[in-house]
């Protein structure tokens, strides 16, 4: 499977957009696209996983640490981390949760 990433991208209006890129009992990819003012309130996974930050500019809260989503940022967060998300502009990443 090969996929331009890039080429996926679309914003909705408002609230988010997610396609699967990968999904299967190992590992599950996701592209998420967040319009801009779009908040994702805590929570947390009981998965393991990375966020890697496309293009955009927002806030992760990850456990209370305010982390800048810039394109290019790669985030680490272990199982049951709580966590939180504000696009400040259109904002584009992908999450990629871990199944064992």
């Amino acid at each position: 499977m090969d996929e331009k990433i890039n080429e996926l991208i679309e914003y909705p209006k408002k609230g988010i957009l997610s396609k699967d890129i990968v999904k299967n009992d190992k590992l599950n990819i996701t592209l998420f696209c967040m319009a801009k003012g779009t908040d994702i309130s805590n929570h947390t996974s009981t998965k393991q996983g990375f966020v890697y930050v496309i293009e955009g500019d927002g806030i992760f809260n990850l456990e209370g640490k305010d982390i800048p989503m810039l394109p290019g940022v790669f985030i680490y967060m272990k199982e049951n981390a709580v966590h939180s998300l504000k696009a400040n502009e259109n904002t584009s990443f992908i999450l990629a949760l871990t199944n064992g």
